[in-house]
């Protein structure tokens, strides 16, 4: 049985979803509560982000069934921790909105690096101390000059795929490199009783409208090389044909409406020719 509470709760997550074009399932698992404040601020205007019981949005998505269809297929990608996103923005548009909100953070330990993680060369804001040692101890070539902590070299501490030690954790942090990116996990988005699962909104949008306009640019282009009429082709075809036939009857001396001035140019530079070759004799 729900409770009064999670009826309300229901009622205006409906509300909520009632109120946007676009409705998504989204994963949230391990944000930090600082990053998800970020990521809040960064959809800010764009889209609403909204945190609830698995058990209500699914329930919520349900009852909703009966204005928005289609709409309770979303609730197979509840799952973990998840949340509701909602938005005016197209799905592809907002994939992408979504995509740009991720952050980076710096790692607790235990988790695989995404990529290789580098420790620059440098000077540091650390004081000379154990941290130098600490340092050495997790493979990050450390040392003191002048009285600063400077790293010597370019280091990569860890590669892609390799997990992140508790200890080097702590360093990356102190170092405040983030190489762990988090941000929202894209499920699966609801417009107009479709579902866009996440490999279809990775979809390059821009690659493909490009890929368009060159094959309908090279389409075209066959189009008027073979002769063959569209509504496209039609009216350069025309100005072709039309400048083909004018320039034969210029050549020709076939007198039309089009050609005669043409031709009276024509006559009028020729006996000036002649004039001035007479003139010289």
């Amino acid at each position: 049985m729900v409770s009064k509470a999670n009826e309300e709760e229901v009622k205006q997550l409906l509300k909520e979803m009632e109120e946007g074009n676009v409705i998504g399932i989204v994963g949230i698992h391990g944000i930090p509560g600082t990053q998800m404040n970020n990521i809040r601020r960064s959809l800010r205007g764009n889209a609403k982000l909204i945190v609830s019981k698995n058990t209500l949005i699914s329930i919520a998505l349900q009852d909703l069934e009966g204005k928005k269809k289609n709409v309770k297929e979303l609730a197979k990608y509840i799952k973990d921790q998840s949340a509701l996103i909602v938005s005016d923005k197209d799905p592809f548009k907002l994939a992408k909105i979504v995509e740009a909100s991720r952050t980076r953070a710096s790692p607790k330990g235990g988790e695989i690096a995404p990529e290789d993680v580098v420790v620059p060369a440098g000077e540091t804001e650390f004081k000379p101390g154990p941290i130098v040692s600490d340092l050495q101890k997790v493979g990050i070539p450390a040392s003191i000059e002048k009285g600063k902590v400077v790293i010597k070299k370019d280091t990569v501490v860890v590669k892609k795929g390799e997990k992140i030690s508790k200890d080097l954790a702590q360093m990356l942090a102190k170092l405040d490199i983030r190489p762990i990116p988090v941000g929202l996990e894209i499920r699966a988005f609801y417009e107009n009783g479709y579902i866009f699962g996440s490999d279809a909104l990775k979809i390059d949008t821009e690659k493909v409208l490009q890929d368009l306009k060159n094959s309908i640019m090279n389409a075209f282009n066959l189009s008027l090389n073979v002769g063959y009429y569209t509504k496209l082709t039609i009216p350069i075809m025309l100005s072709d044909a039309y400048m083909k036939a004018l320039s034969l009857g210029i050549n020709i001396n076939y007198f039309t409406p089009e050609t005669i001035k043409h031709l009276l140019a024509k006559a009028n530079l020729q006996a000036m020719t002649i004039k001035e070759k007479l003139g010289d004799i």
